[in-house]
């Protein structure tokens, strides 16, 4: 027979674990009963009735393993477990193994910043050096120099004159052909007239867009020859595309009643590919 534990013992009757073993038997339940009915280990139900409490673990676990069991059975314990010494037992203290003295926490700090600055330096340094002397050209032109006669030298030493102004000497085969005429200043090839509300988004060949947004009847846009790399409208039906004065049909560009085509630098518009 296995002794039981008089730490957990109460002062009179019997322990806890003899009441609740006492109290299965008159009803009639075997442990594996009381095990399956708590949802228990057969084995913890055991040490609960021969008071063997350090095989369960933690004494929270053990007291609400006992009201669980105590509940069960119709059995009143808590008289006894508020005087047994589960219900005063302390959790045992933690003590950290891994702490750090503060004298080597600032120590390795200290290090690590001195270990960056000489690394910053090594790299920022010799950059600086490069930057402010450049590889001793100016030794190498003085020997050069020094080399070379005075009148040579001199001559070197002025600065490069701007090249001599030539006229052009064209020749001529017949009559004289007149200049080819420059276009006007300000002439504009690409515009765009509005009967009614539409969409548009026009971008520029340097990416930005010139225009995005809704414009309405009454209103029209125009752009110098090669401002215009990409234009999209909507309700291609309220706008009036001319190219250099002449009228654009917009049909082999449409989609939906929207519009898409892009600009070449010789102003011929092509449909943009999906």
């Amino acid at each position: 027979m296995m002794m039981q534990s008089n730490e957990f013992a109460p002062e009179v009757g019997g322990s806890c674990g003899a009441r609740l073993k006492q109290a299965r038997e008159a009803a009639g339940l075997s442990i594996e009963d009381v095990a399956a009915k708590l949802k228990m280990p057969a084995r913890a139900i055991q040490s609960l009735e021969q008071d063997d409490f350090a095989r369960i673990g933690a004494p929270v676990f053990v007291r609400g393993q006992l009201r669980s069991y105590a509940r069960l059975l119709g059995v009143d314990l808590e008289e006894q477990l508020v005087a047994s010494p589960i219900a005063s037992t302390a959790p045992s203290e933690l003590i950290s193994h891994t702490h750090t003295p503060r004298y080597r926490r600032v120590f390795e700090q200290t290090t690590r910043r001195a270990v960056y600055i000489v690394m910053t330096a090594a790299i920022a340094v010799p950059i600086w050096i490069a930057t402010r002397h450049p590889a001793g050209n100016s030794a190498v032109q003085s020997l050069d120099m020094a080399a070379l006669p005075a009148g040579d030298a001199a001559q070197l030493a002025r600065p490069a004159a701007e090249p001599p102004q030539r006229t052009p000497v064209i020749a001529s085969i017949g009559p004289s052909l007149p200049p080819a005429a420059a276009p006007a200043p300000g002439a504009k090839s690409l515009t765009f007239k509005f009967s009614g509300d539409s969409w548009v988004q026009i971008v520029g060949n340097d990416g930005r867009k010139l225009e995005e947004g809704i414009l309405g009847a009454g209103q029209e846009r125009s752009y110098a020859p090669g401002e215009v790399a990409n234009v999209r409208l909507g309700n291609t039906a309220a706008v009036e595309v001319l190219n250099a004065g002449q009228a654009v049909d917009l049909t082999p560009f449409s989609r939906a009643n929207v519009a898409r085509f892009t600009l070449s630098s010789d102003g011929s518009l092509a449909p943009v590919s999906d």
